[in-house]
């Protein structure tokens, strides 16, 4: 499965800065607003040093780690939901990501603008989530509207939709989040197939990354039960530049990897791995996929014919050190249809 993440954030709080040091890709960093026009969109490999291991001992010819696609979208500001700045055309690509990484600003400089003058992380945070949930008001208007008029044709599916949809809107109304709703249990089901035709940006999870000298520091109150990674951005830009060799002679270990490590655990993902001489690939599902829910990771098939899988955890293959002897020693194991695949489970599918 692919995993999109939009970076939005107010201007100037680094957020193409961000967008450099996770792709190394060159993009427009300027000090004043919306010198980001069109979304830059890159590429992130997700670290994992249990595929390396996996390829080096298969000495496989090729291989494909996991990906996560960043898109740097254009500094928001103040009255975007109304089209304030360029807020309608960026509003719409947030709506294309799985999740949100959105950064805040506390670093002081006398050298880069903020657009409010003063920094202020909890206003910052505040202004840009508020205005998701303007637009998402929007959003929930129309879409209750429309179901109402279905409703009173006595169509069931929309009384059941609208009563959840009036719930949604009434948290979006009171400047909560429309992930703040917790469905009944009888609710969740249709939950799931309001989201599709209602969608909301505040749906999204958020991660914040706030743009700190102070990495080590305790989170501010403001973000106390949110997921968070406290970056200096711009010195994670600098050390993209270094050398390796420079890198362990100054002790330095970038830090900007915990982004996508944490995007991967927001949104609840996991990886198995396939492992031989050809290739060795990681793939994301979500956590408590069944073996057949893994399956479909790789083709629509695995799960639809899916008969069977062999499965070993990776670190138990790499210190047996081969799949036939593993298998000797009863370590791999046929699983069907039932099975919870683990994160690092290396599988064989037979379909």
């Amino acid at each position: 499965m692919s995993l999109k993440v939009g970076i939005v954030g107010l201007p100037n709080v680094g957020k193409s800065t961000l967008f450099k040091a996770l792709t190394k890709n060159p993009v427009d960093i300027n000090n004043y607003p919306f010198c980001t026009i069109e979304p830059n969109v890159g590429v992130v490999t997700v670290p994992d040093d249990r595929l390396n291991q996996l390829a080096q001992m298969f000495r496989s010819k090729k291989v494909v780690p996991a990906v996560v696609e960043f898109v740097d979208i254009a500094g928001l500001v103040k009255g975007a939901s109304e089209g304030e700045g360029l807020g309608n055309q960026f509003l719409a690509n947030i709506r294309e990501v799985d999740a949100i990484a959105h950064v805040v600003r506390a670093f002081p400089s006398s050298e880069i603008v903020h657009v409010h003058d003063t920094i202020d992380p909890a206003r910052d945070e505040e202004i840009i989530t508020t205005e998701l949930i303007l637009a998402d008001m929007q959003t929930a208007q129309k879409v209750v509207a429309r179901l109402e008029k279905d409703a009173r044709g006595q169509n069931k599916d929309a009384m059941t939709q609208l009563v959840i949809a009036k719930k949604v809107l009434a948290l979006l109304e009171d400047g909560k989040p429309a992930r703040n709703f917790t469905p009944e249990e009888k609710e969740k089901d249709t939950t799931v197939i309001l989201k599709k035709d209602m969608p909301l940006l505040s749906w999204k999870p958020v991660l914040f990354v706030l743009n700190t000298v102070e990495t080590d520091g305790e989170k501010p109150d403001f973000l106390k039960d949110q997921h968070v990674v406290s970056l200096d951005i711009k010195m994670e830009e600098e050390i993209n530049t270094m050398s390796q060799e420079d890198l362990d002679e100054l002790g330095i270990t970038p830090r900007i990897n915990e982004l996508v490590v944490s995007a991967y655990d927001l949104l609840g993902l996991m990886t198995f791995f396939t492992t031989g001489e050809s290739e060795s690939r990681a793939w994301t599902v979500k956590k408590n996929a069944t073996a057949p829910e893994a399956g479909a990771a790789i083709h629509s098939d695995f799960q639809e014919k899916f008969i069977r899988a062999d499965v070993i955890f990776w670190k138990d293959l790499i210190d047996i050190g081969a799949w036939g002897k593993a298998r000797e020693i009863g370590k791999v194991k046929t699983v069907g249809k039932e099975y919870v695949t683990k994160n690092g489970d290396v599988m064989e599918f037979k379909v």
